[in-house]
């Protein structure tokens, strides 16, 4: 299949290589000339236009920044310049209202759309073992499945445009509160003497655990290989986390929902990224405890 991506960064450009690997025929576009050069060198057509990019396109996948962005890319340079039988899938993480405005945009125009943001981090990305929740019809998840399939694990149908989103922003909430309580037990069973591995095999297999705590253990060598170990590098940016908590606190406030432990989190990420941390794994928190 011909495959158009669009924005190849620290997830993108594992993803397209992915597709390569899986016999697809993909057409890169990036912004940035070094990242295009590394889209080359794992197999795709490389392009400096999106329009030029989508030509003959039987499918667009992109992974963008924000919503704002998201808009401008399909609005301008995707719908009515791919064919209109190409299917369009977005990867980004971006507002509920702003993908199912972007895909109301698209099917007016006679394309098929889903939204399908992942989780995972970089080292799923370039593994292709991604979780994928899609929003869209039926039909055009059934056309994404299998395109999705060569970069993940599992491409699960959480509903129509923009429930892909909604269980992304709502799954993160969960992962950044409690990548904050995980830090927090560990700094204090610390204080309180215990061997921090000691209490890792214990907790990982009591009702403490969760994948903050047994697979992406915030202290370095203890646990499962993860950002920790590498000083924090790779992994997920905490500016990224901050990102997906301000978009969950802004669909909370949308629908009247109360998340005090989301608000929270999204108050510790702030303080935490302002202070220079943003490129950080957002496990490096712990730092501050």
């Amino acid at each position: 299949m011909k495959i158009t991506f669009i924005g190849l960064g620290n997830m993108g450009g594992g993803m397209a290589a992915n597709l390569v690997k899986a016999g697809h025929e993909v057409h890169a576009f990036d912004l940035s000339a070094e990242t295009l050069a590394r889209a080359a060198e794992n197999g795709c057509a490389t392009y400096t236009s999106v329009r030029e990019a989508v030509h003959g396109a039987e499918a667009v996948v992109s992974m963008l920044p924000n919503g704002a962005i998201v808009n401008s890319v399909y609005g301008a340079d995707v719908i009515g310049h791919a064919p209109a039988s190409a299917l369009l899938l977005d990867c980004s993480t971006i507002d509920v209202d702003t993908a199912r405005t972007v895909a109301d945009a698209a099917k007016a125009a006679g394309y098929a759309m889903v939204d399908a943001p992942v989780s995972g981090g970089i080292a799923a990305a370039n593994g292709g073992t991604l979780t994928f929740m899609v929003g869209g019809s039926d039909d055009a998840f059934t056309r994404a499945e299998p395109i999705l399939s060569a970069m993940g694990k599992a491409v699960i149908h959480a509903g129509a445009s923009g429930a892909g989103q909604a269980a992304k922003i709502c799954n993160n909430m969960i992962l950044g509160a409690t990548m904050i309580a995980t830090c927090e037990a560990f700094a204090l069973a610390e204080k309180l003497g215990l061997d921090l591995q000691t209490f890792f095999d214990i907790s990982s297999k009591a009702s403490g655990q969760s994948w903050s705590m047994t697979s992406y253990c915030p202290v370095p060598g203890v646990g499962p290989a993860s950002p920790a170990d590498n000083g924090y590098q790779g992994g997920f940016a905490a500016a990224l986390m901050l990102k997906d908590l301000k978009l969950a606190l802004e669909a909370a406030q949308g629908v009247g929902a109360k998340v005090p432990m989301g608000t929270r989190a999204e108050e510790l990420y702030a303080a935490f990224t302002a202070n220079g941390n943003g490129g950080s794994d957002f496990s490096a928190i712990i730092k501050t405890l």
